[in-house]
């Protein structure tokens, strides 16, 4: 055990990593990240960037956040992705006019059709719930 920890502090004394507190610091370890981009997967530079990557991942998340897609938006890429058309869509929530009604945002989602576009096309139902 002792040994472990001791070489767990030999990988990690030659990593200077700190959290990212600003815009610098962000620009300093997205530096550092293209420099050590192809380390090896357990060796310290490999570890180093595995770290960082989750540093400038949280630094992403809390200053530059993705807010979710619009649910019509969703419905239509995740069609495209699948090759549907508005006849495959008028299968999954019921009635051709009815599909072409939620495409022009003619029509609110209900809570069946939700369920519906969440198991059939694996749309998130955090996204199908949003306001339109």
């Amino acid at each position: 055990m002792l040994n472990m920890i001791k070489l767990m502090q030999q990988k990690f004394k030659k990593m200077t990593i700190k959290p990212i507190k600003t815009k610098k610091d962000y620009h300093q370890a997205l530096e550092r990240l293209e420099t050590i981009f192809d380390a090896k997967k357990g060796s310290a530079e490999g570890d180093e960037l595995e770290v960082l990557s989750i540093l400038i991942d949280k630094y992403e998340n809390d200053y530059f956040p993705i807010g979710l897609p619009d649910p019509i938006e969703a419905i239509k890429f995740r069609m495209e992705q699948l090759g549907y058309n508005q006849a495959d869509l008028a299968k999954v929530v019921g009635l051709k006019s009815r599909a072409s009604e939620i495409l022009n945002k003619k029509r609110k989602l209900s809570l069946d059709m939700i369920r519906q576009l969440h198991d059939k096309l694996k749309i998130p139902t955090e996204v199908l719930i949003q306001a339109y």
